[in-house]
């Protein structure tokens, strides 16, 4: 960030306020929050100031960084685009395709920026995938399979109720969707399948890719004491890439014969920078008129998109068209 402070007015104080306060003083960055409830908590815990309104944190910051229930982030995004400040906001940025859109535009329309945090694609074993793929090390991908497990979110009620969150897909398996489309291109067709009972919800997405490669997308909320895991499996023409949270943090290559350059790549993550302190700073720079972040604002919308037509088909029971004329990269 080449030594620029950045002034970042934070809305909210649940808990991801908890990786992303830390992450922004790390950087360098004065921050200010505002919340309804625990503003004055986090503030003293951080040492950081705490506002009474979101008239004072706009007058405060330069970006508004918003960590509020899903619910809320369209409404907030756009009133700070509209105070002329760049935004950060958790994923997704909207319940709504129309929505996302609309920000998009206002966004475009005030010469701000908006930049979604979808983290996921900080992670280092899914960046390295990405790459991988892109390499051509395991050929054309063919099957991609990701999951996504941990408890059900109960210490909120918003989440339970599918018309503020969107459910388990919209909240949860919003960041395979990306990634998966990240990592096999764009998707024309989306088919979704979702069980909910005894206090648990699980779903499974399937996603069929312009080049034919198909992405199966399981996400679940489990009983209570359910220990967050994720995974994934691309299978490509050549070769297969696998990671398994449970085992390691680290990616698996099984090439057949060994490929030169591959037997390293097995990084311990559990060791690397916090992929938000990644993400935020990319975030930052890129206010500052740096390079663009690795995800933007199409992804973002796309990625609404996506779980959108999800949903309809879980509706529906039938499988959901999402073809686009032409999508941001």
């Amino acid at each position: 960030m080449s030594g620029l402070l950045v002034n970042i007015g934070l809305i909210g104080a649940g808990g991801i306020t908890h990786v992303h306060i830390p992450a922004w003083l790390a950087l360098g960055a004065r921050v200010t929050v505002f919340s309804l409830e625990g503003g004055a908590e986090v503030a003293a815990q951080y040492g950081i100031t705490a506002v009474g309104s979101l008239d004072e944190l706009l007058d405060a910051c330069d970006v508004v960084d918003i960590c509020t229930p899903t619910p809320t982030h369209y409404r907030l995004a756009e009133r700070a685009l509209r105070a002329g400040k760049h935004v950060i906001c958790e994923k997704p940025i909207a319940l709504h395709p129309a929505d996302a859109a609309a920000l998009a535009e206002l966004a475009a329309f005030v010469g701000k920026q908006l930049h979604p945090a979808h983290v996921v694609r900080y992670f280092p074993e899914y960046a390295l995938a990405r790459g991988a793929v892109a390499a051509g090390t395991i050929g054309e991908p063919a099957i991609l399979r990701f999951s996504r497990i941990g408890e059900f979110p109960t210490w909120a009620s918003w989440f339970a109720d599918e018309e503020q969150s969107g459910g388990i897909v919209l909240d949860q398996m919003i960041h395979d969707l990306d990634i998966a489309r990240w990592i096999a291109g764009e998707v024309t067709e989306v088919y979704a399948v979702k069980s909910v009972g005894d206090g648990c919800e699980t779903a499974q997405v399937v996603l069929t890719h312009e080049s034919g490669a198909l992405s199966y997308v399981t996400g679940v909320w489990g009983a209570p004491g359910t220990t967050f895991a994720t995974s994934f499996s691309i299978a490509g023409s050549t070769g297969v890439l696998k990671h398994d949270s449970r085992a390691d943090a680290s990616l698996r290559f099984d090439l057949g014969a060994p490929v030169a350059g591959t037997q390293s790549m097995r990084p311990d993550t559990s060791l690397g920078e916090s992929p938000y302190l990644s993400e935020l700073r990319d975030f930052a720079a890129a206010t500052l008129g740096g390079p663009a972040p690795r995800v933007s604002l199409a992804d973002a919308t796309r990625a609404v998109e996506l779980a959108a037509a999800a949903n309809a088909s879980i509706a529906s029971g039938r499988s959901e068209s999402v073809v686009r004329e032409a999508v941001g990269a």
